[in-house]
């Protein structure tokens, strides 16, 4: 069964994900930081990563730089409901950093479940 980490500390979203990718098949953990998901990956890893980029404590690019850093092959998707943040574009800032792909939220469950399948299946051929 494939598996999903959710690092984001919207417990909301984190519940919301779960119960989606759950429903669609596969094992999901959560992370509330970037801290927490970046052990949990090292403990457990995942054949994808979601990932906010407005945390407290280590950020949504801190997190993407340091998993990327040290698994060059991980699948990543950022999410953002934060728009332009000081005139930086973070979902364009987060593929910069490493980020295979972005999605804004609110974004519709299925379709970013649809996607996070295909980006899985791609993987795995």
């Amino acid at each position: 069964m494939p598996s999903i980490l959710v690092i984001d500390d919207d417990q909301q979203v984190c519940g919301v994900l779960r119960e989606a990718f759950e429903v669609a098949g596969y094992h999901v953990n959560i992370a509330y930081d970037g801290h927490k998901g970046i052990a949990q990956y090292r403990t457990s890893p995942s054949d994808l990563v979601i990932l906010d980029i407005l945390m407290p404590g280590k950020e949504g690019f801190e997190t993407i730089r340091e998993l990327r850093r040290d698994f060059p092959s991980i699948k990543i998707i950022a999410i953002s409901g934060g728009g332009d943040h000081a005139h930086v574009n973070l979902l364009d800032r987060a593929k910069q950093v490493g980020a295979n792909h972005t999605f804004t939220k609110p974004f519709k469950i299925s379709d970013f479940v649809e996607f996070a399948a295909s980006l899985l299946t791609e993987s795995s051929t």
